[in-house]
């Protein structure tokens, strides 16, 4: 697995990504980049695996799990009840003026809590319900804490909380979540 380059990708597409969502360029630089990307695509098409050889989504040495559609945390503590980490939501989570579109945020939690309760455990488990409250702006460009807790597990049901703090250390958002373990096929 080709690590180094692989990531080294992912934050270039994030960038790309990233100038996408915030360029207003005239009409003629926008279609010799359209071109440019088309080439590119071209490229990655020859080089396409099957969904068990897939490198996104599961590589936990990455940002965000070197998934593009998350935003790119990084965890800094992970035990069997707590997870800790940080997320900078760029220009590409942009809501309205400067804050994060309120989708990007269930997306980060529901990830997030997911893996806390799917590491170190027998089963693999889905979100049944999740709650997300909006405390205050939660802004972009300004990297954040996040913090998900294990709150309890009942037979096959798994309950975890997460919270989103400013660099102050007020809490921006609160998630309260409950995970399912699915039965086999």
């Amino acid at each position: 697995m080709a690590d180094d380059a692989y990531g080294t990708l992912l934050s270039q597409v994030r960038i790309l990504l990233d100038r996408v969502a915030g360029c207003a360029p005239p009409p003629d630089t926008l279609s010799r980049l359209a071109d440019q990307v088309a080439g590119v695509n071209d490229v990655l098409a020859r080089h396409q695996v099957p969904v068990s050889r897939r490198w996104d989504g599961i590589r936990l040495d990455l940002p965000g799990r070197g998934h593009l559609l998350l935003p790119p945390y990084i965890v800094d503590l992970e035990t069997e009840a707590l997870l800790r980490a940080r997320v900078t939501f760029s220009r590409l989570h942009l809501g309205g003026a400067i804050a994060v579109h309120g989708g990007a945020v269930p997306l980060l939690f529901d990830d997030l809590l997911g893996r806390l309760v799917n590491q170190r455990r027998s089963g693999t488990v889905r979100t049944a319900f999740m709650h997300v409250n909006y405390r205050k702006i939660t802004p972009i460009e300004v990297e954040l804490d996040v913090e998900v807790t294990l709150s309890r597990v009942e037979r096959h049901k798994r309950f975890v909380t997460g919270r989103i703090f400013d660099p102050s250390g007020d809490v921006l958002c609160d998630s309260e979540a409950l995970f399912v373990v699915v039965s086999a096929g």
